[in-house]
């Protein structure tokens, strides 16, 4: 009977996760075709061991369980097992920092593994003996198509984690899980010599997240908006096997599709969010739990077991019709483990295997037990994960409490939202293979946030306000779906182009050389445009191939560098984007801010100390030298391409309220009376361009074991002393700023130019654990140098005026009322297209050329060195025939040998060459406090290279320039009623 195969298989899953089961009724009831159980509780032990997470489940059961199993279609008809209302309630485990046992280092797992396997048996599963009329081949062909057909539902499952004040509960409607055909239609499928692949779908109705604040007793007094509010989406699998005996797939890709995903976070909400993040942030980077600051990013360690009734459970029946109790599973759990990090590895289905001698044994009725044999070793497969959303949108919310007319009726709490970001074709996507190879990439096509109802009490975007969309959004990147189109699926499941679903096997770029020339900033722009990002991770061994058993890397020692050569980097790309900061999005911006500081929650990890005493390793030359060939190290890069920022003049000042609190101050209690906004208009405003910032950062991946070895040296290298450091590049290219206006129709002016193009750099080094090198008086613990090929700024009184307006209006706090703006002045900075001023005003022309700044600091003295190569300020006056004349007014350095004639002043002159000595230079020194007998004292050196300074009447009609009383005469200024006088400076 296939009953005496099929029951055991049914009976040891289930029996595996739920307490307190009767294995004779169980055979019973499945033997009849259907099986109903109540009020399950499930074992959380098991539970904990296979999911190898940092949490402890404090409860955990099931209402209802249904089997049902089709006996006399079940070649055609899937088993259907069905769960009715199932809730878990989770927390952090106590003193996981400390004591997590399943953290500990790879050799001390081996070996508790190796000893546990000898301690346990193998387990007896009783089970009918089987029909001696059924042919092998035809039961094992069987058995697979039930195991690959399975259908599972969920109906009501209840997720919950509570930790200090938060309580986070997931609730789904529905979940059901079937497999499709190559059309992802509904389908009973099996896996064959010509189509080696295998495809199911996961549908999540009604997705739930709440996040809520308990008091001391536990209790939610007051329930907050859902963060995520019945949300749908559905998941794709696709599993590829090499040929029909492979034990596990080689290839496996999930992909989730959300075409809608709305999120909702309220000021009380969002410090517990962000204590969420903080919590994943924790756990990803170890620090949390007994591992080590090493690249935990290719979260491969052990097991890859517990979707295995997904994607096929060949392996645990094995070809040769092998039953694996739960003991020798949970036997073979820790054999492979390496801390709850590889958690990520319980989503890769259904294999087992090792290089371990021991197989799986299986006894039945008689006694008797199966021999065991030996599994061959099962290699790493290629694991695709993708999460790809269609539109999003995340809402800040006020709250604030609402009594009912009631007296004894309960307070409710009442939200208002206030700002919100929309995002366009969003994608996650993350590669892994085995432990060499980890990318994830993370990119959306187009972005915007924009201002919402009212803020502290100033209704600037109320219904009744009758505002433009245009006014309400101040920030923009990327582009829209409608344009870009669906380039964000590229190669998912849900592209109809892909290899998947056209019969094709995928490829992957597996190399991290090739991937790099592959997916370059080019590539990233094209396919998404707003935001693109890679992270690489990747493992090399020179002495061999590094394998998915081999020992965490992170305890690698130091000498053994040179065996594992390791790589990480990011990067970062921001497509064009426009910032408009103007009152509302300030204010708004800033009371998130300090909503997300109103916290009293404890840091997961306290800061490591700069220096951990202990004996330090001494090298010998040949590890040296090995250690200098290849140190590993996390390099990021960050690009922005063609940013805007606009700085308006503020329409209302509210940020006295704000500011303290964000400073550690306590927050005001003075109330803030409703006022309607009245809009500015023209609006006066600063517009900053850039055409590409580029900021570069690299820090040594395993810096404390670096730097205690490089200290302990008696003369370290260069280049050692290098990778001791975090180092940071920044790179501005193509900075423009000027004065621009926002009318009522919500376009700018012409921009009237104050900053010309100019480009800059900075660099800064900081040295790591530097109370390790308290020995080394000549190591630097800081450098930095900033370079300035030449900055220009120009302005005439009516634009210094506006701007000193401008910056007065964000200067001063308090100001609700909307401030005035001079008109004359308004009309005087940004003239009418082809019209001409009458009477134009002098402009004032400062630049300065070969900017070089210098900071050091030691443990004994700080220095700061610069040089300045020229400056230059001159005044741009009318001239005769309507010709501008140049005056220069400080100069510097100069010739002044024609000092004595008038010609010399009129003229523009620059340096005879590039070589000519710098017009300024010096040096400061001052020396760091130290217990000396002596009275050290602070050194300063400057040299001045020819500086000519001079007093023009130009200087003084742009000193005194009013908009509003301004004379109909302009000044005289020629050659010949030239007044004025000239100093120099020099050596």
């Amino acid at each position: 009977m296939l009953e005496s195969y099929v029951t055991p298989i049914l009976m040891s899953y289930v029996n595996r996760y739920i307490k307190n089961l009767k294995p004779s009724d169980l055979q019973l009831s499945l033997w009849g075709g259907d099986v109903v159980l109540s009020k399950l509780e499930l074992k959380l032990d098991v539970l904990e061991q296979e999911l190898k997470l940092p949490f402890t489940f404090l409860s955990g059961h099931i209402h209802e369980l249904r089997i049902h199993v089709p006996w006399t279609k079940l070649g055609s008809e899937p088993v259907v097992i069905t769960i009715n209302t199932m809730e878990c309630i989770l927390k952090l485990k106590d003193g996981a920092q400390d004591d997590h046992e399943s953290c500990g280092s790879s050799s001390t797992n081996r070996s508790t593994s190796e000893s546990t396997k000898t301690a346990v048996k193998p387990r007896r599963i009783q089970q009918a003996t089987p029909d001696p009329d059924l042919p092998p081949g035809y039961v094992q062909s069987l058995i697979w198509r039930v195991i690959n057909n399975v259908n599972i539902v969920i109906n009501n499952l209840i997720l919950k984690y509570v930790e200090d004040d938060i309580v986070l509960s997931v609730n789904i409607t529905s979940a059901e899980c079937f497999t499709v055909d190559e059309f992802w239609d509904r389908a009973f499928m099996d896996i064959s010599a010509t189509d080696l692949v295998l495809r199911k779908v996961i549908n999540f109705s009604d997705c739930t997240v709440c996040l809520d604040k308990r008091n001391a007793s536990g209790k939610i007094e007051f329930y907050q908006d859902p963060l995520l509010y019945k949300c749908s989406f559905r998941t794709r699998l696709h599993f590829t096997y090499d040929n029909l005996n492979s034990k596990m797939p080689s290839i496996i890709k999930i992909h989730t599709l959300v075409e809608s995903l709305k999120l909702s976070i309220t000021d009380q909400q969002l410090p517990m969010f962000i204590r969420i993040m903080q919590l994943g942030i924790s756990l990803y980077y170890g620090e949390i739990g007994n591992l080590k600051d090493g690249e935990n990013e290719d979260l491969i360690c052990h097991t890859k077991d517990v979707l295995g009734n997904i994607s096929g459970s060949e392996d645990e029946v094995g070809k040769d019709m092998q039953y694996i109790s739960p003991e020798s599973y949970a036997q073979q759990d820790d054999d492979q483990q390496q801390g709850w990090v590889s958690w990520a590895w319980s989503f890769v289905p259904a294999i087992v295997g090792n290089d371990d001698d021991e197989g799986y044994c299986v006894g039945i009725d008689d006694g008797t037990t199966i021999n065991p044999q030996k599994l061959p070793t099962v290699k790493d497969p290629i694991v695709s994960i993708g999460f790809y959303c269609t539109k999003a949108t995340i809402t800040f919310k006020l709250t604030e409490m609402q009594a009912e007319s009631s007296y004894y009726s309960p307070q409710k709490v009442k939200s208002k939202e206030i700002i919100c970001w929309e995002q366009e074709g969003t994608t996650v996507e993350v590669l892994m293979h085995g432990e060499p190879f980890f990318d994830c990439q993370i990119g959306f096509v187009g972005c915007h946030a924009l201002c919402l109802k009212s803020i502290m009490g100033i209704k600037d975007f109320e219904e009744n306000m009758n505002r433009s969309d245009s006014e309400a959004y101040f920030f923009h990147c990327g582009e829209n779906l409608s344009t870009k189109g669906m380039t964000y699926l590229t190669n998912s499941l849900f592209d109809y182009r892909s290899p998947e679903n056209n019969g094709v096997r995928a490829e992957f770029i597996l190399d991290g050389a090739v991937h790099k020339e592959m997916y370059t900033e080019i590539t990233g722009m094209q396919r998404f445009g707003a935001f693109y990002m890679d992270y690489l991770y990747t493992m090399d061994s020179t002495s061999g191939k590094v394998s998915g058993n081999q020992p965490d890397v992170t305890s690698v020692k130091t000498e053994d560098f040179g065996n594992i050569q390791e790589m990480s980097s990011k990067s970062l790309i921001v497509g064009p984007l426009s910032l408009r900061l103007d009152s509302s999005a300030v204010h708004r911006i800033m009371k998130m801010v300090v909503c997300a500081l109103e916290h009293e929650y404890e840091p997961y990890s306290k800061s490591k100390l700069d220096f951990v005493d202990g004996a330090k390793t001494v090298l010998n030359s040949d590890e040296v030298a090995a250690l200098e060939e290849y140190i590993p190290t996390r390099i990021t890069n960050f690009t922005i391409l063609k940013c805007t920022v606009t700085i308006p003049m503020a329409e209302f000042n509210l940020l006295g309220h704000l500011l303290p609190i964000i400073m550690g101050q306590k927050s005001s209690s003075s109330f803030l009376n409703t006022a309607n906004l009245q809009p500015l208009r023209p609006l006066p405003c600063i517009q900053m361009l850039v055409d590409k910032v580029v900021l570069e950062h690299s820090v040594p991946m395993y810096a404390e074991q670096l730097v205690q070895t490089v200290s302990s040296l008696n003369q370290p290298s260069d280049n050692l002393l290098h990778y001791c450091y975090a180092h940071c590049y920044l790179k501005i290219f193509g900075f423009q700023a000027g004065l621009s206006s926002l009318d009522v129709n919500g376009s700018y002016s012409s921009p009237a130019p104050v900053v010309p193009p100019l480009s800059t750099a900075f660099y800064g080094k900081m040295l790591k654990l530097p109370k390790c090198w308290s020995k080394w008086s000549n190591v630097a613990v800081k450098e930095c140098i900033f370079e300035l090929p030449n900055l220009t700024i120009q302005a005439t009184r009516a634009q210094t005026f506006l701007m000193q307006t401008i910056w007065q209006s964000w200067a001063y706090t308090g100001n609700v009322s909307s401030p005035v703006v001079n008109e004359a002045l308004v009309n005087e900075v940004f003239q009418l297209p082809g019209v001409k001023s009458k009477n134009p005003l002098p402009t004032l022309e400062g630049s300065i050329q070969n900017v070089e700044l210098k900071y050091c600091s030691t443990s004994l003295v700080k220095c700061a060195s610069g040089t300045m190569g020229s400056i230059k300020i001159c005044a741009k006056a009318p001239g005769d025939g309507g010709k501008e004349k140049l005056i220069p007014l400080i100069q510097g350095p100069s010739d002044t040998r024609d000092l004595h004639s008038s010609k010399w002043l009129n003229e523009s002159r620059k340096p005879e060459s590039l070589l000519a000595p710098d017009l300024l230079a010096f040096t400061i020194q001052i020396p760091q406090h130290k217990d000396y007998s002596y009275s050290s004292g602070a050194v300063l050196l400057v040299s001045v290279q020819g500086l000519t300074v001079n007093i023009d009447p130009v200087l003084y009609t742009w000193l005194v320039y009013l908009p509003q009383k301004r004379s109909s005469r302009p000044m005289q200024q020629n050659s010949d009623n030239y007044h004025g006088f000239v100093i120099m400076l020099g050596r």
